[in-house]
């Protein structure tokens, strides 16, 4: 089988990076160029992110499913080499945003470095682990159409009517998606890793300070996910409680 080892790196990710800059510079000056100079970075991003989220989970399953070897130190196939540069590049383009519309985000800013070093450690390190890291962008991405779409609703919802009411349609089913995938499928997923790593079955394959750092980084992700999230169920709470009291006078 053809392993990620043979395959030049650098040709496919510029191609791809090429591809979000192209989106993300389309978003900015065309499509999104009614849009005041606060938005629209963060509409942007958006864009690159629907461009990322569904496409990287569709690829990642078909190249999970394409690989009968698949397991947690399993070598990288060529098709599990190309999705992994294909989010390689779209964290890449997300992260320059970032650093030029909101340096001051420092998790966001450390959420994408952390992300990175595990894309690029299964990528160009060790050439192992693929299953694992494209199982867990998986579990990450499946949520991200219904959270960017809340994401720009959000966005305009003080100016918008129509922004408005998808933001209060779509809160409760997003939060309840995001709460399954994010609280139970996350940690179970990081569980199972944590027991094949910690039992030496990988071998030599993929180092412990590899692996070690993959399930440092899923933790801390995961963690910081339920925070957010728990807060937002706050926020919608308060909301709808604050409206009902209000129809009740």
């Amino acid at each position: 089988m053809e392993t990620s080892a043979l395959i030049p790196p650098l040709p496919d990710l510029l191609l791809f990076f090429s591809f979000y800059l192209t989106v993300y510079l389309t978003a900015h000056f065309l499509i999104f160029k009614n849009w005041s100079s606060k938005l629209r970075p963060e509409a942007a991003s958006c864009l690159i992110s629907y461009s990322h989220g569904s496409p990287a989970v569709l690829l990642a399953g078909k190249a999970l499913l394409s690989d009968q070897n698949r397991g947690f130190a399993s070598a990288n196939t060529t098709f599990q080499t190309l999705v992994l540069e294909y989010s390689i590049a779209y964290f890449l383009m997300d992260l320059i945003h970032y650093l030029i519309f909101y340096p001051t985000d420092v998790l966001f800013i450390a959420h994408h470095l952390a992300t990175l070093f595990v894309f690029m450690t299964c990528r160009f390190v060790v050439f192992h682990g693929a299953y694992a890291v494209l199982m867990l962008l998986i579990i990450a991405e499946v949520t991200s159409f219904c959270q960017n779409t809340w994401t720009l609703a959000c966005a305009r919802r003080k100016d918008s009517e129509f922004a408005h009411k998808v933001f209060d349609i779509l809160s409760p089913p997003f939060y309840a998606l995001y709460t399954v995938v994010r609280g139970f499928v996350g940690p179970w997923f990081l569980y199972q890793m944590g027991v094949f790593y910690y039992s030496g079955k990988g071998g030599d394959l993929i180092p412990t300070w590899v692996w070690g750092s993959w399930l440092s980084v899923v933790f801390m992700a995961i963690l910081v996910s339920i925070v957010w999230i728990c807060n937002l169920w706050v926020e919608l709470y308060r909301e709808r409680t604050r409206k009902f009291e209000t129809k009740v006078r």
